[in-house]
């Protein structure tokens, strides 16, 4: 039988075995892919995760998230063409690796392809839906990140043609990622729901909700004209701080939710 060509990193520290669990069967259900967890080597999985889950687990050399999902994404062997990584508390949608992937077959022409999110809380429950599309490429570029990363993939060959993720920034390093991907190529946006996001407050990107805030700033000042970077603080302030209170109001949503059970 052909390989897969395409993979799938699940970064873990190997403590949230139910929504890892859920994580690796909707990678399955979404698709032909190969698999890689990366977790501490301290770290074992439990007996819920049956080795048809996953292909192989890579020790995480412990310097970080980005770095964790980087040693993953190059560890894939040379038939895998098409990768990305997916949280080990989120999920893909069934058969959406199958979508996306023809995509990137079908035409060179696209380095990237994403669609819609889809965000729960901790009891699966829907708090809302990201309505991303073609426009979210260039305002990701001067306002809030609205390309979702779950569910998105891209070309094996671009992510080593741009040098891979940004191993010392913290949170935004997948909105550097994206933004250096669509520089550098066309994007291709198919408008359903590709992934799910789930909204906890154990969550990295919802935990420290500031810390990403300010990091996703300086990311995209770092993008910008020379000429608008002394004046960015202009719209990137109030950007900020709407980007926190909405965050606010997405965690009050979900709460809300599971006292509704």
């Amino acid at each position: 039988m052909k390989p897969p060509d395409t993979g799938i990193v699940v970064p873990t520290l190997g403590t949230r075995s139910e929504y890892l669990l859920q994580s690796l069967q909707s990678i399955r259900a979404a698709g032909d892919a190969r698999i890689h967890i990366v977790m501490p080597a301290s770290a074992t999985l439990p007996g819920t995760i049956t080795p048809d889950l996953y292909d192989e687990v890579i020790a995480d050399p412990g310097l970080g998230l980005s770095t964790a999902i980087h040693v993953g994404l190059t560890s894939f062997p040379a038939d895998v063409k098409f990768m990305n990584w997916l949280g080990d508390d989120d999920l893909l949608k069934e058969g959406s690796l199958e979508r996306t992937s023809r995509v990137l077959r079908n035409s060179e022409k696209y380095l990237l392809v994403f669609g819609r999110c889809q965000y729960i809380n901790a009891k699966n429950q829907t708090i809302f839906i990201n309505r991303s599309g073609r426009l979210t490429i260039p305002l990701m570029r001067f306002g809030p990140q609205l390309v979702p990363q779950p569910g998105a993939l891209f070309r094996r060959a671009s992510y080593e043609k741009i040098n891979g993720l940004r191993l010392d920034l913290e949170w935004a390093f997948d909105l550097d990622l994206l933004i250096r991907l669509t520089r550098a190529g066309h994007a291709r946006f198919v408008p359903e729901i590709l992934g799910t996001f789930r909204w906890h407050d154990d969550s990295l990107s919802v935990g420290g909700r500031d810390g990403s805030v300010n990091e996703a700033s300086r990311v995209r000042k770092q993008f910008l004209p020379r000429a608008l970077q002394p004046v960015s603080e202009l719209w990137e302030y109030p950007m900020r701080k709407a980007t926190i209170l909405a965050g606010k109001r997405v965690s009050k949503r979900g709460i809300s939710r599971r006292i509704s059970l």
